[in-house]
């Protein structure tokens, strides 16, 4: 996971980059580096480190271009060093470009330009994209007049895994040319500036207005208009999208971390969540749902697949859809489910949950099973994301942005979503009770207030967060939805404060955990049900 930023206006280029990678810092920060056009030359500077390093080595330099591009990296191929950070330039310096993603066939593509007299200064999979594009740029021609984006279509069309890629070339230094496949990246659009990013919230400050990319589409971003292509170069229209995100929504608001003010915000998360779907006395409108009677009633069971913090969301569903709704309900890591081969047909609803919208594995579990022929449906907090675009149907949480990588307003509001969802399909089914049903609501209605009140309390919480941070082992137990949560306090907890800590089932300590419990050792009970 890394984060990538691009500019090209008639502002200076290195304040809003380096703007925009302290906003992705979450998504990386081992390295980052930075290219800027001016007078026809690329300048690249990088730096081991967070992304203040590379501030503060390049306020010491003019940097006055208008066109650039940066990223914040992530390790996967090659340590972390000045070497391997991005962006990476081909041999001739003529082309630079940032990546996120994985080039699976990098080897490959290294030996094959190996061999055509190119040579390579990282461990990295990224820096075969800008000799390849050099390569095609010097030795074929383009079918049409603008031999840089032939250049870049063609280079895109050798490489398998997933990527996210913006170039910057010396020759043609207007533009910046962007393309995906399986990693986001989004462009924003004001009157004389276009801005390229990641993820929304690094260039939201900037503008509302967003061209969401497809996978395998070009984009060529001038100062003051926009091209879009499809990988045969043929050129489209693209429909904005306005965001109705505030800027200030993905600032810290005085908290200490992004984390903090996340969780702070899950009482009014909640309520954005709800919105009008549950009035009391009538039924759940959701009236961006089309789903019937008839197909619901020969659905054969519902498979809900995400990853981490959302799959667990779906692990307290389970118990909903199937209390509530009398289906089946099977929940599913995303990344074991794309690589087995499911039992799924057109009578399976799968849904798919994403905070982002863009998580890879759990796209491809959705393209799996419309492949074989299962009704589709996400839930995802970003509008316009890849996973709701693919879906036959989507739901948005509505939760804001989220910018700390561990998850809570969106945990939290999913496993709203998902309750409204299974009271939804009751009430089509008519599988439950009317009374059962409004007390449910009643219920959820209330949960903005119990987690206010529960924050309300943070005083205790860090008295005991005070008294075990400096242990090593944590257990938590849990039974029924509460075991989920047990799961997900768990991983928090690892994720968060290096902890080790494991959950389990109520029932299950007895059975070979309790050989790790010895005096010292912390257990938290969740009893909620």
């Amino acid at each position: 996971m890394c984060g990538i930023v691009g500019y090209i206006g008639n502002e200076r280029a290195k304040n809003i980059l380096i703007d925009g990678l302290k906003a992705l810092e979450y998504r990386g920060y081992d390295s980052a580096g930075i290219a800027v056009l001016e007078n026809n030359k690329i300048t690249v500077e990088k730096s081991v480190g967070r992304v203040n390093n590379l501030s503060n080595l390049i306020d010491q330099k003019e940097f006055n271009g208008c066109v650039g591009i940066a990223h914040t990296r992530w390790a996967t191929h090659g340590k972390p060093s000045t070497e391997n950070s991005h962006p990476h330039s081909d041999n001739s310096s003529t082309f630079s470009v940032v990546h996120n993603g994985i080039i699976e066939n990098y080897n490959e593509l290294r030996e094959f330009l190996k061999a055509k007299g190119y040579n390579f200064l990282s461990e990295t999979d990224t820096e075969v994209i800008p000799n390849l594009i050099h390569y095609y740029y010097t030795n074929f021609d383009s079918p049409t007049e603008d031999k840089l984006l032939y250049s870049i279509v063609s280079a895109a069309k050798d490489l398998k895994g997933s990527f996210a890629i913006a170039v910057i070339s010396s020759l043609y230094p207007d533009r910046v040319v962007v393309t995906r496949k399986d990693s986001p990246l989004v462009i924003g659009t004001s009157s004389e500036s276009n801005y390229i990013a990641s993820d929304i919230p690094a260039i939201l400050k900037y503008t509302n207005k967003f061209y969401l990319l497809e996978d395998n589409e070009f984009a060529v971003c001038f100062k003051n208009s926009i091209n879009f292509y499809d990988n045969n170069m043929q050129i489209h229209n693209k429909a904005m999208k306005d965001i109705e995100w505030a800027a200030n929504s993905v600032d810290k608001a005085g908290f200490e971390d992004y984390m903090l003010k996340e969780i702070f915000e899950q009482p009014n998360s909640i309520r954005e969540t709800i919105g009008s779907r549950l009035p009391i006395g009538s039924k759940c409108s959701f009236d961006d749902l089309d789903i019937s009677y008839d197909y619901l009633k020969n659905i054969n069971k519902i498979y809900i697949v995400a990853c981490g913090t959302a799959m667990h969301a779906g692990l307290a569903a389970k118990n909903m859809f199937e209390q509530l709704c009398k289906i089946q309900t099977i929940v599913e890591i995303a990344s074991e489910f794309r690589y087995r081969k499911p039992l799924i047909d057109k009578n399976t609803l799968c849904i798919y949950i994403s905070q982002s919208g863009e998580t890879a594995d759990t796209i491809a579990a959705l393209k799996l099973a419309k492949n074989n022929g299962a009704k589709t449906l996400a839930i995802s907090n970003v509008i316009g994301s890849s996973i709701t675009r693919e879906a036959d149907y989507c739901l948005y949480t509505h939760a804001g942005p989220e910018i700390a990588v561990a998850s809570t307003k969106a945990y939290t509001s999913q496993i709203v979503m998902l309750a409204i969802l299974s009271i939804h399909f009751a009430e089509i089914l008519n599988t439950s009770t009317k009374d059962y049903l409004e007390k449910i609501k009643s219920e959820i209605l209330d949960i903005p207030s119990k987690v206010q009140a529960l924050l309300d309390n943070k005083d205790e919480v860090n008295h005991f967060a005070s008294q075990v941070y400096t242990e090593h082992d944590m257990y938590f137990l849990g039974r029924g939805i509460d075991y989920c949560t047990a799961l997900e306090a768990s991983l928090k907890l690892k994720e968060i404060s290096y902890i080790h800590s494991d959950a389990y089932a109520a029932g299950e300590l007895k059975h070979g955990p309790i050989a790790l419990i010895e005096n010292g050792i912390t257990v938290i009970g969740i009893i909620t049900d």
